[in-house]
């Protein structure tokens, strides 16, 4: 069976603004999906028209996997873990938010989760443990 892949909001924003990592990404074997949270993401962000061609082509070709209710609850008990460990604001758990539905979607999944964003997943996987490949 292939190991299934996730590509964190991280990977796909320099993809599409740089093409910085481009050749890794095209490099990586194992079937891919897209979270919803790194859609929404990137939504969010999307300015041009080709980065909304990008999304919907995303959209269509990769199953998408959503957070459960058991991921969203588990969410809010690992951000106050976070809190009571490192003291972070309120603002720094809200940005946090959506990386720790990213990568509780992944280890539901079982998924290896790509990400550039080493200082919060790591954080992250202190607290869960899930598939984590930092670039």
């Amino acid at each position: 069976m292939s190991d299934v892949v996730i590509y964190d909001t991280s990977i796909l924003v320099d993809v599409l603004r740089t093409a910085r990592q481009l050749k890794q990404v095209e490099s990586i074997s194992g079937l891919l999906r897209t979270s919803a949270v790194v859609l929404a993401e990137l939504w969010r962000g999307a300015t041009k028209p080709s980065e909304r061609d990008f999304l919907y082509a995303l959209s269509r070709k990769y199953p998408i996997l959503t957070p459960t209710k058991s991921n969203w609850l588990e969410s809010g008990r690992i951000l106050q873990a976070i809190r009571a460990g490192t003291g972070f604001a309120p603002e720094k758990l809200r940005d946090m938010h959506f990386d720790v539905l990213i990568a509780l979607t992944a280890r539901s999944y079982r998924a290896r989760l790509i990400t550039s964003n080493r200082r919060d997943f790591e954080l992250i996987h202190g607290f869960r443990k899930f598939k984590l490949e930092v670039w």
